[in-house]
């Protein structure tokens, strides 16, 4: 992806982040997770998939940053890092920020355009078009 004034590393980082969260499942893991940390057995237990995929869905979370994983006994814990979800908030505000500046400038172009266009002594549309109309009219009657 690519932002303007983002580092290919950030811009790799945020890559990561998204991909992460575009998948339900996933987007799923990351709210449970928020209420607290659940072992991969039980987030298995919650989703018609094996558990094999419940951890592949989770390890994808965790190479975004958007999970942790601790080992306690048998059981891996996986609990949500708010600040990476932060992240992903500040990702979407500054993408924000720069399509509402390229929208703002091309309505400043526009507005700069309509001025020059219909400018003190230009003709208006409409004034031309009723004009050609009012002609082959008034030819078509005559021939």
């Amino acid at each position: 992806m690519v932002v303007d004034g983002m580092a290919d590393e950030s811009a790799e980082t945020v890559d990561r982040l998204f991909h992460a969260l575009a998948d339900a499942t996933r987007r799923d893991i990351v709210r449970r997770c928020v209420r607290g940390e659940l072992s991969v057995s039980r987030l298995a237990a919650a989703y018609p998939m094996s558990f094999a995929a419940v951890q592949k869905h989770v390890t994808v979370l965790e190479r975004a940053g958007l999970v942790t994983k601790e080992r306690r006994g048998r059981e891996q814990l996986v609990r949500t890092d708010p600040d990476a979800v932060g992240r992903a908030r500040q990702a979407l505000d500054e993408l924000e920020s720069a399509w509402r500046a390229r929208v703002d400038r091309m309505s400043g172009l526009l507005a700069e355009d309509a001025g020059t266009a219909g400018g003190p002594g230009a003709p208006a549309r409409d004034a031309d078009t009723d004009e050609n109309t009012d002609e082959n009219t008034t030819e078509g009657a005559d021939g």
